[in-house]
């Protein structure tokens, strides 16, 4: 059990609420924000508001008729009261002794407003694992999925930061919300560090947004990188294409695929 100091924020979408935290191994109460979508969601579950409590933690519950993950992250961050956060996935199971690591490399790292952990990602899927205790910078920041960030609350509610509504599952666009959230953080003056310790694991599923490398997977990252780029997307877009060349555009060709992101990069510029 923790003293309070930590919540978990999940997002969850069409599932069994107590089911899933009993699943989760948590040792951290929080906030879950369970979005039904269509006709998937679990018998008896409803729109609504509870609390629970599971392991020895409490957990507030919300149930809603509602869709994108960028909505989910931001509304369970509004509810949230703890000294410290933690964005989490429902396809997550923790490690004993987590909230206790998380706890304590904070406490150790008073310079940190934000710390980006380790959680295995399952095969074919990962995109990053920290080795050193480094700060994050502009040049590295792209490359971790909310479940590896924590924060001190007060910090990120006072700096402004929220998740894009634009980007993610359930949003206009693809993936890309953590980037963007990051990108934000930056800007706003929060420090960000990365750290070897490890917090639990991802487990095996499909993917929520990745359909192949369609025309709307390359469109859509054009739109992307006009939000972390700015003027100089088109040659981080670029450069990104021919760095994964020969997975990524194996079909389309990497100039048809570069048009393709050009193309979102000035459909981005309208959505300001």
């Amino acid at each position: 059990m923790t003293d309070n100091r930590l919540q978990i924020l999940i997002s969850s979408v069409n599932k069994n609420p107590e089911e899933l935290l009993q699943a989760m191994n948590l040792e951290s109460g929080g906030v879950l924000v369970n979005q039904l979508i269509g006709d998937n969601a679990p018998l008896g579950i409803t729109p609504g508001e509870k609390s629970c409590e599971i392991n020895g933690q409490q957990f507030l519950i919300l149930n809603r008729n509602e869709k994108g993950v960028g909505l989910s992250r931001n509304t369970a961050l509004e509810h949230a009261s703890s000294e410290f956060i933690q964005f989490g996935d429902d396809d997550i199971v923790y490690e004993e002794g987590y909230a206790g690591r998380i706890i304590k490399e904070f406490d150790e790292h008073p310079e940190a407003d934000v710390l980006l952990f380790n959680v295995k990602a399952q095969e074919g899927r990962e995109t990053y694992w920290n080795e050193d205790f480094s700060k994050v910078s502009w040049y590295n920041y792209g490359r971790y999925p909310a479940y590896a960030i924590c924060a001190r609350r007060e910090k990120l509610i006072n700096s402004g930061v929220k998740y894009s509504l634009l980007f993610g599952g359930g949003a206009p666009y693809m993936n890309g919300e953590d980037s963007l959230f990051l990108h934000d953080a930056l800007k706003a003056g929060l420090s960000i560090y990365r750290t070897t310790v490890f917090l639990g694991k991802e487990k095996k599923g499909e993917s929520t947004w990745f359909n192949g490398y369609t025309d709307k997977f390359f469109f859509d990252r054009g739109v992307l990188y006009h939000f972390l780029y700015g003027g100089m997307a088109p040659v981080f877009g670029f450069r990104y294409l021919y760095k994964n060349r020969k997975v990524f555009c194996r079909e389309k060709g990497l100039w048809k695929s570069y048009k393709l992101l050009c193309d979102g990069v000035r459909h981005g510029r309208k959505c300001l």
